[in-house]
């Protein structure tokens, strides 16, 4: 490696420590809404960013978001260049071993959305068909469990859920196996689209952050309190037009998972 290079690193580092003890960089999933997308004009928002922005204010930080696809969020925290990710990231006990999640604050299942003229009726219309699921999510990992046994024609992989939604719409792909209230929300006011199946994987999504890091407690104490005052409630009512249910994990207080 060249001196130059070697420098330039070594001011990269010196960079990223300083930064981290004013800012908290989140690794933030792209084309997400209502947890995290653009509006016209730009601007990040959506259900996750307004709960990151509250917890940066609590803890008297910047915020600064950094988009990639879904599945580059694991190398993002796993190597610490990201100190929290977003993007209704399901809690699994295979993902603790390798990072640390908050307590859950929402709760979802997987829907299969498909053309509202494709006469398909549930996931048993599946056979012979292209299925679009996104890389390393839930939904791929029903997808590859249930491939062989639905006779599915072929799962095509995405980065984000706009691109197969357009491919849904051309022919080109029969359906979508992704969680249910990005779907729901996309759909909303499409016609052209139908969700015909919920698929009942249970799951709760979390903030996504480096193995035992020492953020973790304080983002944690943060999400407790944000339900315990109704904060997280009126997110939810904003972002998804309907009060959570009491017994779920956005009003529940819940022990950091893995503990």
């Amino acid at each position: 490696m060249k001196l130059n290079s070697l420098l330039a690193s070594a001011f990269f580092v010196v960079g990223a420590t300083v930064a981290h003890a004013d800012n908290i960089n989140v690794a933030t999933n792209i084309a997400n809404p209502p947890f995290e997308f653009q509006d016209g004009a730009g601007t990040l928002m959506g259900f996750e960013v307004d709960l990151l922005n509250l917890v940066g204010e609590k803890l008297g930080k910047t915020v600064e978001f950094q988009e990639m696809p879904f599945q580059s969020l694991f190398a993002a925290v796993q190597s610490s260049r990201s100190d929290i990710a977003i993007g209704s990231i399901t809690i699994t006990p295979k993902r603790l071993e390798a990072v640390s999640f908050t307590q859950p604050f929402y709760d979802a299942n997987q829907c299969l959305t498909v053309a509202s003229a494709s006469g398909i009726k549930g996931v048993e219309g599946l056979e012979g068909k292209a299925l679009a699921v996104i890389t390393g999510t839930t939904g791929e990992m029903w997808a590859n469990e249930n491939e062989g046994k639905l006779k599915i024609g072929s799962v095509n992989r995405y980065d984000g859920n706009q691109d197969p939604m357009l491919d849904i719409a051309t022919g080109r792909i029969d359906g979508l196996v992704h969680d249910c209230p990005i779907d729901a929300y996309y759909i909303k006011d499409k016609p052209q689209f139908a969700i015909v199946a919920t698929i009942p994987t249970q799951e709760q999504f979390g903030l996504m952050l480096p193995k035992d890091s020492p953020l973790l407690e304080q983002v944690d104490g943060i999400i407790t309190d944000l339900k315990k005052d109704g904060k997280l409630a009126e997110l939810h009512k904003k972002w998804f037009g309907i009060d959570a249910a009491a017994d779920s994990s956005t009003i529940t207080v819940q022990p950091i998972p893995g503990r």
